[in-house]
């Protein structure tokens, strides 16, 4: 099943998301319409609120909740492209210019706050403990991913284990909650939202993982994101973790400090062979290849439908796709 006919199956249910989110935006701050509005429209996946709908839709869930959770998680989502873009000082995402490029640092931290906040008022509105703690967790979850990542950035010495950590913190807990979530809101028995969580949580993995590779790979128009940007900020992600640990002394040493001194991009073309002949791009795609399959097991208890399918397609999606 490819992602445009699972954009088909859910078509109707993602239209109802979309103007769930659109109406949540909506403020009597003009700035705060016209940089919700930008962010939310500036293209992207929606990864995060179709994989809530479609694991709502395998558990065969008929209510309408799971449009309020798809739009919940998309918030939280944004509100971190926002923060993120600020941290990282990016100029480009989607193929689009950042809203921080756009509107300034200033009024994208705090439009982002006021997401982050709208996502718990609606959340509130579900009148659901159990829904609350698990976004209250992912929401904290992510926040100490983001300041791993922070430590992380310029220490050459960041181990594989530590990586893992931030891409489970800063990517796989928001999966894992719109997975987690829809099983909640279905009522099904513990086993069944474990196996759920379990899913979200290896397809975000292995979704990280290949973009780690995208990073270095990727056509610049289809990534739509600057090549090299992890590279430029200083970011050890697990391709240079790996030909850190495999390289030659000399690969080592310019790796160190394209690490160190955030200064890669002007020895990208050394560092891309180091990356080649070290095939850490072949070993970080094993990782996700390993998630991905991870993720296909966990759905083995799920009844069979169309919307497994999806799921089970998005599995192959996360470690084939080129952007």
């Amino acid at each position: 099943m490819s992602l445009q006919q699972i954009q088909q199956l859910t078509a109707t249910d993602m239209a109802a998301v979309n103007r769930h989110i659109f109406s949540q935006l909506n403020s009597d701050v003009a700035l705060i319409n016209q940089l919700g509005i930008y962010i939310v429209n500036s293209g992207g996946k929606r990864l995060r609120p179709l994989l809530a709908v479609l694991a709502a839709r395998a558990l065969g869930y008929q209510g309408e909740q799971h449009l309020s959770i798809a739009a919940i998680i998309e918030f939280i989502h944004t509100s971190t492209l926002l923060h993120d873009d600020v941290v990282d000082e990016s100029t480009l995402r989607r193929g689009k210019q950042t809203a921080n490029a756009v509107f300034g640092n200033q009024a994208s931290v705090l439009v982002g706050d006021f997401l982050y906040s709208r996502s718990f008022q609606m959340m509130v509105e579900l009148n659901n403990m159990r829904i609350m703690h698990i976004l209250a967790d992912a929401t904290n979850i992510i926040a100490e991913g983001e300041v791993l990542q922070l430590m992380n950035i310029n220490d050459p010495d960041t181990t594989e284990q530590s990586y893992m950590q931030v891409i489970y913190c800063k990517t796989a807990k928001l999966f894992e909650a719109a997975t987690q979530l829809a099983a909640v809101i279905a009522e099904q028995p513990e086993a069944i939202v474990e196996s759920m969580q379990r899913y979200g949580m290896h397809l975000g993995t292995a979704f990280q993982l290949i973009d780690d590779v995208l990073d270095y790979q990727a056509d610049a128009s289809e990534l739509g994101k600057n090549i090299g940007d992890d590279l430029a900020e200083g970011k050890p992600t697990l391709p240079l973790i790996y030909a850190l640990k495999h390289g030659t002394a000399e690969q080592q040493s310019l790796i160190k400090a394209a690490i160190t001194d955030g200064n890669g991009l002007t020895h990208l073309d050394a560092i891309m062979a180091a990356l080649n002949e070290t095939k850490a791009f072949e070993y970080t795609r094993k990782i996700a290849e390993q998630e991905a399959e991870n993720a296909r097991q966990a759905l083995v208890n799920i009844p069979e439908s169309e919307y497994k399918d999806a799921l089970l397609a998005l599995a192959d999606i996360a470690v084939s796709r080129n952007h």
